[in-house]
């Protein structure tokens, strides 16, 4: 079989941290734009959350066929509404940052759903490897990722890199469920990554970067 590619795939995620009083409209806000994204033409996922630890800063994760079918949802929701809400309801400036997916996956691989009885939870963690060391955090997870993308406590992993970084790195994690996340940090084909992490990153510890999300659009 061969390797799917990128193909101009775009990928893009926007962070907003919201004033306490402002998350609930955000919410809602976020939710249309996903619901929406999903229905138009060249979108293949996106999802929005919250940080478990921090309701108020949410994440708007998205992946477009390219960059015009991007750029057409985006002309077609212009809402002076929102940019005021933006304008007023923030405690910083809207973060969005652009990747480009290490190991690509299908659409439908993106819009795979946990089962029903599932307590889903994704999980995001920054990395800023060493320089002259990218490669070999490439190298550990490109050989890891079959078998951690067949663990049955796994509904999507994704690796990615930052557009324009060469040591920057964002690993996309969703587990079934938070006890899956645990098993899968004793899982054996991730200990070579995990050595990596505690040994061969600018910024340790490297738990400190990771973010635990909760999903709260679309709803499922």
């Amino acid at each position: 079989m061969q390797p799917l590619k990128n193909d101009g795939l775009t990928a893009q995620l926007t962070k907003y941290i919201t004033k306490p009083s402002y998350q609930n409209q955000f919410r809602l806000t976020l939710s249309t734009y996903v619901t929406q994204a999903l229905e138009a033409e060249g979108n293949i996922m996106a999802e929005a959350y919250a940080e478990i630890e921090n309701p108020n800063v949410l994440w708007l994760i998205e992946r477009w066929k390219n960059q015009q079918a991007l750029t057409a949802m985006l002309a077609s929701i212009q809402d002076d509404n929102f940019d005021q809400l933006t304008k007023e309801g923030l405690t910083d400036p809207v973060e969005k940052i652009s990747v480009t997916d290490l190991e690509p996956l299908s659409k439908e691989a993106w819009r795979r759903l946990p089962d029903a009885n599932d307590d889903p939870m994704t999980v995001m963690l920054f990395v800023d490897a060493k320089p002259g060391t990218q490669d070999e955090f490439k190298k550990r997870y490109h050989a890891a990722m079959p078998a951690i993308r067949g663990e049955d406590g796994v509904v999507t992993y994704q690796l990615t890199q930052l557009d324009g970084l060469d040591t920057r790195f964002l690993t996309y994690e969703k587990f079934r469920n938070a006890e899956a996340l645990q098993i899968h940090l004793k899982f054996p084909p991730v200990g070579p990554i995990l050595d990596f992490l505690h040994t061969s990153i600018t910024n340790p510890p490297f738990e400190q970067w990771l973010h635990k999300l909760k999903l709260f659009a679309p709803s499922t």
